[in-house]
């Protein structure tokens, strides 16, 4: 009698809620955490590729020291952070993560913008390599905040509406801060990370 008791109580407490939105707050609130794992993951990518770029224009870069120091601070400081995937309920550290990106993606325009004055650089394979690399990351970066940014909004949205809106007080489900939402249809668009390479100089008709 009570193992069927337990049965009937058990089956009430699953339809009551699912009824009150308890497990769809979990599936979004979920997909929240695993877009902004692969989001981390590509600036993770970006950031192991900073010091090998570094490292490649550091020797045809002789007059250029304080862009690199800038580009190596910046990465410092995002690797400083260490932010991990339960970080986006806090909207304080969030926006340090933030202000960090924003700083090393600035740094890195600024050498893209100072190679563009050392045309044997530019034609070196390795720096070529790695800024292909650089360009997919980015482009990796944008796509997946996007995703991050559409998985937010769903779980906010959701935990708004009646009765999912009780059942998330009761059980202590929040608004997440939506990370780069200030800057959605920057995000969206593909990085302009572009480099005009060397073009072969035709040898003048005799």
């Amino acid at each position: 009698m009570i193992k069927i008791l337990r049965v009937v109580m058990l089956s009430i407490t699953a339809l009551v809620l699912t009824g009150c939105g308890y497990n769809e707050i979990q599936r979004l609130d979920e997909q929240v955490n695993a877009a902004w794992s692969q989001t981390l993951n590509q600036y993770e990518r970006r950031a192991d590729l900073v010091p090998k770029l570094v490292s490649s224009v550091n020797a045809y870069m002789v007059n250029e020291r304080t862009v690199l120091t800038e580009v190596t601070e910046a990465r410092s400081k995002v690797a400083n952070l260490n932010i991990n995937v339960q970080d986006v309920n806090d909207p304080a550290l969030m926006a340090k993560f933030q202000q960090a990106q924003n700083q090393l993606s600035s740094a890195l325009s600024r050498l893209i913008a100072v190679s563009e004055n050392y045309p044997q650089l530019k034609s070196d394979g390795l720096f070529r390599d790695l800024m292909t690399q650089l360009e997919g990351t980015e482009n990796r970066i944008a796509t997946e905040r996007g995703r991050y940014v559409q998985a937010v909004q769903a779980y906010n949205q959701y935990i708004r509406q009646f009765p999912a809106v009780l059942t998330a007080k009761v059980m202590g489900y929040q608004v997440k801060p939506n990370y780069g939402v200030d800057r959605e249809d920057e995000i969206r668009r593909n990085p302009d990370v572009q480099f005009d390479l060397p073009t072969r100089q035709t040898a003048p008709a005799s």
